[in-house]
């Protein structure tokens, strides 16, 4: 084949792909309407696309173009707006294969192309057909008698295999008994957009009084873009059946994309579970991360406390020394009620908290991880280990008591615990000790409170730079 017969091969190939397109319908993001997407919290989304399509009577081929490339298609459904129960669906496929060089060569395995060779000397272009063998790691021809590797010019396809697309389309085969021009709503779920919170918390100079903003963290990599999108968001721990069958999709380099909106989201409840809805249309791009404001609370009361907890081990045998400078956990505690200045259902996420230096620059004082939590419920968290007040520890005595009753055992104790305080104020550390099976005790130096039935707590004052011993003497009968 010479120079000249190559336009009439690309033209032949042009008009099989012309053919074919004439044969389905078309739609794309330029038929959109509206976009709605609900994201629940594990890598599930439920999305609404509204477009105005133009369809023939009777039997219709429709391409449902720039759908979500990890669509679950035996959850898609579509539905006609302007005509319903008068446009159903006979059969869909849904092509997620995407058109890139290799692909198309893959498809072409054992068939004909055609290889464009130029003369480097002339610049001249001949033709020459060949018959592609494999395409896997490297391709092989067969070129006339002969077999070749690699790729000795320019490929030419007679046409693009009609299951070989530039986006994910959904293709349905349609029964259209309605109007010509229908505005229809195509729904379904899928894997490829997630969602976070994010809580950002800034203690106050005397730590009882923090500012708290929450964030929602939206993640899209499900191959899709939706533009002006009507966005809600569902906390809670949806029930779903697990698909064995798994996409694994490359992951491309994320973008940021920081909502200057500070205005909370909108929240109901929905079933045991809860809503919230962006009062506004937001643009969720392929591959994007994006942040919009979900809360903002100011001069919410909390209460910091310093917890020295114990061990059960050692009740019932001697040990002797039980640590020396022991760590002292610090958290806060505060109240999501209304009368606390929050009473909004926290979905959950990590809380990170700050606090000013003495030149008014916020640093970074720990974090912890929260789960759902209902309105007038405690949030509790954990911000790290105190610096400067620590614990020394032992069991002063220890004795096995007489036998009070055939296969019990009965064990008598002493402890004594060291409570340091280098700062230059005082503080309050609450030593929590958890005594296993039935206990009392017997003697202390502090007043001690039974917080739960195998918990013991004392709130022991320790002076500035200095310290307070606390003991006590506890039986426990097992």
């Amino acid at each position: 084949m010479n120079k000249r017969s190559i336009p009439l091969l690309v033209a032949a190939g042009l008009a099989v792909t012309i053919s074919a397109a004439a044969e389905e319908t078309r739609s794309t993001l330029a038929d959109q309407q509206s976009v709605a997407v609900t994201i629940y919290n594990e890598n599930l989304a439920l999305v609404k696309d509204q477009r105005k399509i133009q369809l023939g009577s009777g039997q219709n081929t429709l391409a449902f173009r720039d759908v979500s490339a990890q669509m679950r298609p035996e959850t898609a459904l579509l539905r006609s707006l302007s005509s319903p129960g008068k446009l159903s669906v006979i059969e869909q496929n849904f092509d997620f294969d995407l058109l890139t060089p290799q692909k198309l060569l893959e498809k072409f395995v054992g068939k004909s192309v055609g290889i464009i060779k130029t003369n480097p000397a002339t610049g001249a272009e001949t033709t020459e057909q060949a018959q592609v063998l494999a395409a896997n790691n490297g391709v092989v021809l067969k070129m006339g008698d002969r077999i070749e590797t690699g790729v000795p010019g320019r490929i030419v396809y007679g046409d693009v295999p009609a299951n070989l697309r530039d986006r994910p389309t959904l293709v349905m085969s349609l029964n259209n008994g309605g109007t010509a021009q229908q505005d229809v709503e195509l729904s379904y779920l899928t894997g490829g957009l997630g969602w976070k919170a994010d809580y950002v918390a800034e203690l106050n100079a005397a730590d009882d009084k923090l500012d708290l903003s929450g964030w929602v963290t939206l993640t899209n990599t499900s191959g899709a873009s939706y533009r002006n999108a009507k966005l809600q968001l569902v906390a809670g721990d949806v029930n779903r059946v697990q698909d064995e069958r798994r996409l694994v999709r490359a992951m491309s380099k994320m973008e940021m994309a920081a909502s200057a909106d500070v205005q909370q989201m909108a929240e109901e409840s929905l079933l045991e579970y809860h809503l919230y809805t962006l009062d506004r249309s937001t643009t969720i791009a392929e591959n994007q991360t994006k942040q919009v404001s979900l809360l903002s609370a100011s001069g919410v009361p909390v209460r910091k406390e310093l917890l020295l907890r114990g061990a059960d081990y050692y009740y019932s045998s001697s040990y002797g020394e039980l640590g020396q400078k022991m760590k002292v956990g610090v958290f806060v505690e505060f109240d999501n009620k209304e009368n606390a200045r929050l009473g909004m259902p926290l979905p959950k996420g990590i809380i990170r908290v700050y606090k000013k230096d003495g030149a008014g620059n916020a640093q970074f004082v720990g974090e912890d991880r929260i789960d759902h939590t209902p309105r007038n419920e405690k949030v509790r968290l954990k911000l790290g280990e105190a610096f400067d007040v620590t614990a020394d520890k032992k069991q002063t005595d220890f004795k096995k008591l007489p036998n009070p009753t055939k296969g019990t055992a009965m064990f008598e104790s002493a402890y004594e615990v060291v409570l340091k305080n280098a700062k230059k104020e005082a503080v309050t550390v609450t030593v929590q000790e958890p005594i296993p099976a039935d206990w009392k005790i017997i003697k202390s130096s502090h007043a001690h409170e039974k917080a739960a039935s195998n918990t013991a707590v004392w709130r022991i004052d320790v002076p500035a730079e200095g310290k307070t011993t606390l003991t006590y003497r506890v039986q426990v009968k097992y």
